[in-house]
């Protein structure tokens, strides 16, 4: 009965203790951005549906473009307007430049040292060097182009096997997301995970190391109530705390066995993890262990998933509508034709195809909430006081469809990219200091893929009915139902495949 009694107790000072928090705070910046009545300890918690980006911009449409909720103690606001997020990141990009402190940081981003998880500091100047010049400059980049140009025609010969002359029905998804980690992979270690000609143990740890991320980015960004309700850690509310200490084990085990397996071997070679072990030889205090693995599972992360998905709404949309999927291939045959296999040095004149991904970026958003950003400052935006500390959202799926930013803005018309100036509203991969270091390796991954796929096969649906474009909820916006398409060899594929 005295624990009951002391428990009730805490939680009514507890409660007590939030409220005043919350009137002191409310009375001490005035000047808020609008947003939805909060509740006592869990403030607008009660207010989150998933997907979060569908939910912001349903509460955008009331309280206006720029917003703020609590989560639980936190101020959270949510930006949806293109003006300010482009007033957010030239005015205010020191101040943003900081990211919130989740329990995924903590654990699996190695105490906040990895490039997308770390403050804006004199460490992070120091990963982002290393990542522009030794993990993603244009000539490392440029080095991999054979790599690449071998995994997306491994696709292209699997496709044909399964598809040869007349139309056959074909799963997409697990192919491209097979594609885009042995890309990455190779890229970072030489290895090959998913296919015929690999061990039947790495196929394993491969599957293993999938499935660590998929629950990984379910568990990242601003998703969790125990990263905003301190009592809940307590609990450890919905095992929150217990799951990303097994993914972070299981994902530190994972990546030291591949710096492992690479200083084993007799001689390096040209690999991202070669070639950052070189280095340490030479300057151990920067190219320590940690950012090495850190590096290396930033890759893993941000070039998998959201350049597979790419992929997969990509031809969702031309399968949709098949008359833009006819300008594509009209324009490879004018460009490339039937006589040999596109190569990346031909991207440049595919305009056409340059505008039918961006066009997806824009309504298909790989991550529809960017990363969350964090406040080192009070600042102003739109005309708010936002506080120091608080959490900024920038829901670029809502700014992709806002009719005040796009014409006809839920229509899927590439087209609309031939106007100057139109490539530079899509956000896909942020602005300002924290802009995605890997856009140009994701465009010219999804480009060329892409650019294959229409050269050597012809594509319909399934039925006559259109493709579903439902998602599913998560950090990556990810189709509900796996793609499935029909498709058929054309004169290429002969000549290339033996």
């Amino acid at each position: 009965m005295g624990i009951f009694s002391l428990l009730c107790y805490s939680l009514f000072y507890l409660s007590l203790f939030f409220v005043i928090r919350l009137l002191f705070q409310s009375r001490k910046f005035k000047n808020l951005p609008p947003g939805p009545p909060s509740l006592p300890i869990i403030g607008n918690l009660h207010h989150l549906k998933r997907p979060l980006h569908r939910t912001f911009k349903g509460l955008s449409k009331t309280y206006g473009d720029i917003i703020s909720l609590w989560f639980g103690s936190r101020l959270v606001v949510v930006v949806s307007s293109l003006s300010e997020f482009q007033q957010c990141f030239t005015k205010n990009d020191v101040v943003l430049a900081n990211r919130p402190r989740f329990l995924s940081g903590k654990y699996i981003f190695y105490n906040y040292t990895t490039l997308g998880s770390t403050s804006y500091s004199e460490h992070w100047r120091n990963l982002r060097r290393i990542t522009s010049l030794d993990v993603l400059s244009n000539h490392r980049i440029n080095n991999f182009s054979g790599v690449r140009r071998d995994e997306t025609q491994r696709l292209i010969t699997k496709l044909a096997e399964d598809s040869s002359t007349s139309f056959a029905e074909v799963e997409l998804s697990f192919r491209f997301y097979d594609m885009t980690f042995n890309n990455i992979m190779r890229m970072i270690s030489g290895k090959r995970y998913y296919g015929e000609d690999c061990d039947m143990s790495d196929l394993q740890e491969a599957s293993q190391f999938r499935d660590m991320v998929t629950e990984l980015l379910q568990l990242s960004g601003a998703n969790n109530k125990t990263d905003f309700l301190p009592l809940l850690k307590f609990f450890d509310f919905e095992n929150l705390e217990k799951r990303v200490k097994n993914i972070a084990n299981k994902t530190d085990t994972f990546l030291r066995g591949l710096l492992q397996e690479q200083r084993n071997k007799k001689e390096r070679t040209n690999t991202m993890i070669d070639h950052l072990l070189n280095l340490q030889e030479s300057q151990p205090e920067y190219y320590t262990d940690q950012i090495i693995k850190g590096l290396a599972l930033a890759m893993l992360l941000a070039g998998t998933d959201s350049s597979a998905v790419t992929l997969e709404w990509s031809m969702c949309n031309l399968m949709n509508h098949p008359e833009i999927l006819k300008k594509v291939k009209d324009e490879l045959d004018i460009h490339v034709g039937q006589d040999r296999l596109v190569d990346e040095s031909d991207l440049p004149k595919l305009t056409y195809l340059k505008n039918v991904i961006y066009e997806t970026l824009r309504l298909c958003t790989p991550a529809p909430l960017l990363l969350p950003h964090s406040t080192s400052d009070d600042c102003i935006i739109g005309g708010y006081k936002v506080p120091r500390d608080t959490i900024v959202l920038i829901n670029a799926w809502a700014i992709h469809r806002d009719p005040k930013s796009w014409s006809e803005a839920t229509t899927f018309k590439p087209e609309r990219f031939d106007k100057k100036g139109e490539i530079e509203k899509v956000i896909a991969f942020g602005m300002g200091r924290r802009v995605c270091p890997g856009e140009a390796l994701a465009l010219r991954t999804i480009s060329m893929t892409l650019a294959l796929l229409i050269q050597c096969f012809d594509w319909k649906r399934t039925s006559d009915d259109m493709i579903d474009m439902a998602e599913r909820d998560g950090f990556v916006l990810t189709k509900l139902i796996p793609l499935k398409a029909m498709c058929k060899t054309r004169p290429v594929v002969n000549r290339i495949i033996k």
